[in-house]
C-alpha cells in the first residue's frame, strides 16, 4: 500500500487495485487468495513498514484503469489492466507484523497459519523445506536475515534465499536442493549468478541438503556466524517500532 488515496478507497469502498503485470503469476491460477493483507510503506507515518490490516477476499476481476476510475480524464494509463480485489470488512491485527528493514514488497503468497503466527514479514514466506529449516535456526540464534530479497544485477534480477547485511559487507545464504542444483545447466547458471552478486559486493554461502539436515550447527550456523564476524557484525536496518 503506497498511496493514502488507495487506502481511503479501500476503507470506504472496500476494493483495492493491483497491476496485472505485477502479480499475474500469483492471482491467475487455480487457487486465488481467500484473504489479503496490506503492507504500509513510508507514506503512512507511524504505520510504515508494517502489516496491520487484513480482509477476506470476495471477488477478483480484471479491469482497465478507465473502468476503475471513470471520472479520470483519459490518458496513457487508461488502458492499463488491473485486478480489482473486492473485500469484506477490514480487520485489524492484535499486533502488527513488522519489517526490520525498509524493503519493497509486491506480493507474498502465504498460508493462514503462517499469517497468524508471523511476528515479522520474513515469517510469511513459504520456502522449500531446506529454507524453512534454516530460517527456524536463524531466528533461534537471533540472526536477522531478509528472505526473498530482490537484487537487480547485470545479468538480471536475483531473489536471495537469505540476505544478511553487515557493517562491512553483505552475505547471501543459499539452500541448494541436491537434484535441482546438481545439473550441468543449473551449475553454470549458479556460477553466473554468484559472479553477478559478488560484483555487487555480496559474499555467497551455499548449503546443500546434507549440510542442512546433518550439519546445521557444526557447519551451517558456524560458517554463517564466522562470516558475519569477519564483516564487522550485523548492521541493523531502519525498523519501525512495534
Amino acid at each position: 500500500m503506497r498511496d493514502p488515496g488507495d487506502w481511503n478507497i479501500l476503507q470506504q469502498q472496500q476494493w483495492y487495485r493491483v497491476p496485472v503485470s505485477s502479480v499475474n503469476k500469483w492471482l491467475k491460477n487455480k487457487w486465488p487468495p481467500q484473504w489479503i493483507a496490506f503492507y504500509h510503506t513510508r507514506a503512512f507515518g507511524q504505520d510504515r513498514y508494517t502489516i496491520r490490516y487484513y480482509a477476506k477476499v470476495k471477488r477478483i476481476r480484471e479491469m482497465t484503469r478507465g473502468k476503475l476510475f471513470p471520472r479520470e480524464p483519459e490518458n496513457q494509463k487508461t488502458s492499463l489492466l488491473y485486478y480489482k480485489i473486492s473485500i469484506d470488512e477490514l480487520q485489524k491485527l492484535p499486533r502488527p507484523i513488522v519489517s526490520r528493514r525498509r524493503r519493497r514488497i509486491i506480493f507474498i503468497p502465504t498460508t493462514y497459519e503462517k499469517f497468524n503466527l508471523a511476528e515479522e514479514i520474513n515469517d510469511l514466506y513459504q520456502g522449500s523445506l531446506l529454507e524453512e529449516l534454516l530460517w527456524r535456526e536463524l531466528k533461534k540464534h537471533d540472526i536477522p536475515a531478509e528472505r526473498e530479497e530482490l537484487i537487480r544485477g547485470k545479468n538480471g534480477n536475483h531473489f536471495l534465499d537469505f540476505a544478511i547485511y553487515c557493517h562491512t559487507g553483505k552475505l547471501n545464504v543459499q539452500t541448494d536442493g541436491d537434484v535441482w542444483h546438481s545439473t550441468k545447466k543449473r551449475i553454470v547458471s549458479d556460477d553466473l549468478r554468484d559472479s553477478d552478486l559478488e560484483t555487487l559486493g555480496w559474499r555467497v554461502l551455499r548449503f546443500n541438503s546434507k549440510h542442512i539436515h546433518e550439519q546445521m550447527q557444526d557447519h551451517c550456523l558456524t560458517t554463517i556466524m564466522k562470516n558475519i564476524d569477519k564483516l564487522g557484525g550485523v548492521a541493523e536496518g531502519d525498523a519501525p517500532s512495534r
